[in-house]
């Protein structure tokens, strides 16, 4: 996987995009992550990459040459890729789209937006799709960017030790994560559940799905009105997700 960012603060996504993780895999060669400075792409002196919005207006609009000629050189050095402008007027980013960027497109093209927005001409040329991380607006287009890659790279195959890793993190199923606990068994009297004390592998997997569908149900009563209940085939999974609601609603009381 290929990702490349063209951004005005180049310094920023590096500093959280080559360390940890997805530095590691970068050195190890499972992915690439290049960020690409806008204002070198500038054909005057003082570097600009914005001017007055047609129109009037307060701000301004960054114009669609010197993002042209930076989505150019990417394009000519690395081959096409799927572009992405980060937007509030995209579709929401959720789980689902990570997982259909990584399957289906081995090159990302992320645009990072400034100031009052982007020439709309460079994005009917030049843009696939507009992705918004939710309903409210960030000062520029660096942090929904970097959130796309690290939701999407983490996902390749080999940046991760095993796809366990993610696959049952939040939203991977529909469902929010259950509860994680660490040593000391009890910190500040409050002690770790005793099943996952008890080395009883069957009981913790039932005892995670179900905590995981009372989470759900009451943080994210939204997402599991979505869940497809169909896919619980045996009488086990079933019976689970009966003591979840059983559970739940007695806490409730």
């Amino acid at each position: 996987m290929r990702i490349d960012i063209c951004t005005l603060f180049p310094d920023s996504v590096n500093a959280m995009l080559n360390v940890s993780i997805l530095g590691r895999a970068q050195e190890r060669g499972y992915i690439t992550i290049q960020s690409h400075q806008i204002r070198e792409y500038t054909t005057n002196k003082q570097m600009q990459v914005d001017d007055y919005p047609y129109g009037g207006g307060r701000g301004a609009v960054m114009q669609a040459d010197p993002l042209y000629r930076c989505h150019a050189h990417i394009v000519e050095t690395f081959g096409p890729g799927r572009t992405i402008f980060l937007s509030p007027c995209g579709r929401t980013f959720t789980q689902e789209t990570a997982r259909e960027l990584c399957a289906s497109y081995t090159h990302l093209i992320l645009v990072c937006g400034h100031y009052e927005g982007v020439d709309q001409r460079f994005l009917d040329e030049c843009v696939d799709e507009e992705i918004s991380l939710g309903d409210f607006v960030l000062t520029g287009g660096e942090i929904p960017a970097m959130a796309v890659a690290d939701a999407v790279c983490r996902m390749v195959p080999g940046v991760l030790p095993d796809p366990e890793c993610f696959e049952e993190e939040s939203h991977w199923n529909g469902l929010l994560e259950y509860p994680q606990y660490s040593r000391p068994a009890v910190w500040h009297d409050r002690a770790v559940p005793e099943v996952l004390l008890s080395g009883d592998h069957g009981k913790v997997a039932d005892w995670r799905r179900k905590e995981s569908y009372k989470r759900t149900m009451r943080r994210r009563p939204d997402l599991f009105a979505r869940f497809d209940e169909s896919q619980l085939t045996t009488k086990a999974e079933k019976r689970v997700l009966r003591q979840a609601k059983d559970e739940l609603a007695e806490e409730l009381e």
